[in-house]
């Protein structure tokens, strides 16, 4: 039995690792992708999300989403980590379709209504269309079987700051709504997503196992590795996006504890996820991911994008 997903995405080289691997995973069911600023503006995530969607063969939802915070202003996108257009150097893909006329709150609220207890939402950007649809429908929060966010860190570690990672960064407040809402949700933050990393030479596999989209992924990846290069001395990348599809199919690979999660909207700790061992916010608790078998992360990523043009082929047909 497949899983129903919606992917919450701003493409974004992990992004499109995350969403290639999904098309790819036959457990898997994508109901659609809503797009959200913050690797890319807003109208380029749409416009990538459509050009990964066909690249796959996948017959799916577009829907496009906020295009600032819900409070603060927005931040410059992430192009020198993702570049100018999301895919590293690659240029600004043509696309043949349109996203869909409804907004991506209105989507995400209108998919789990009509489908209650099925679908998943994985948020892989800034949570602001997720703050938008409980603002939108306060019952999506009970239609939605579970939302899983790639965000935030149980640790005081960030990417963006010492104490902030970029998804929670880049709207807090949405975030903080998204934490304190009565649904159940699983944050899967850089305490794992760090630890499972790939190198060139896994892509250089994947360029040969699957010419189109491994190479795709080759190709948009060589930026990635740049700036981790810059970042960590070591020509590696870091499966952030990746492994919140991989705690939805493979949560066994993973090890979790709850607590509550309040979001830091303001001061130097902006967009610090804090977490409350004792039960002091009257917040549901939050299934938070801590550890990861990384290595079995790392080879599921490797198959299922090794199979991906097989996958492609038999959806064209």
């Amino acid at each position: 039995m497949t899983q129903k997903i919606i992917i919450d995405t701003d493409p974004g080289i992990d992004d499109a690792m995350a969403i290639h691997m999904a098309f790819a995973d036959p457990r898997l069911d994508i109901v659609g992708m809503t797009t959200i600023f913050g690797n890319v503006r807003t109208d380029q995530a749409t416009r990538n999300a459509l050009h990964l969607a066909e690249m796959a063969h996948y017959d799916l939802t577009v829907a496009a989403g906020a295009t600032v915070p819900m409070v603060r202003n927005p931040e410059p996108p992430a192009d020198f980590v993702h570049g100018p257009e999301g895919f590293g150097a690659l240029p600004a893909a043509t696309i043949s379709k349109a996203a869909d006329s409804r907004g991506a709150a209105q989507f995400l609220c209108e998919a789990c209504a009509a489908a209650p207890g099925e679908i998943i939402i994985a948020a892989v950007g800034p949570l602001t269309n997720l703050a938008a649809a409980l603002d939108q429908d306060p019952q999506i929060a009970h239609t939605v079987k579970e939302v899983v966010i790639m965000g935030g860190s149980a640790a005081r570690h960030g990417n963006v700051s010492d104490c902030a990672e970029a998804n929670i960064w880049n709207d807090p407040d949405a975030a903080d709504a998204v934490f304190a809402a009565p649904w159940k949700v699983t944050m899967v933050g850089l305490d794992v997503t760090e630890k499972t990393q790939c190198t060139p030479d896994d892509f250089a596999v994947l360029a040969q196992a699957s010419p189109v989209i491994g190479g795709f992924l080759q190709k948009a990846a060589d930026f990635y590795f740049d700036f981790h290069e810059n970042k960590t001395g070591q020509r590696i990348c870091f499966m952030h996006d990746p492994s919140a599809i991989l705690a939805i199919t493979d949560p066994q690979i993973f090890g979790f504890e709850n607590a509550a999660i309040t979001v830091t909207c303001g001061g130097e700790e902006l967009g610090r996820t804090v977490i409350h061992a004792d039960d002091d916010t009257g917040r549901p608790a939050v299934r938070i991911a801590m550890t990861v078998d990384s290595a079995a992360a790392r080879d599921r990523f490797l198959s299922l994008i090794a199979s991906a043009d097989e996958q492609a082929g038999q959806r064209a047909r």
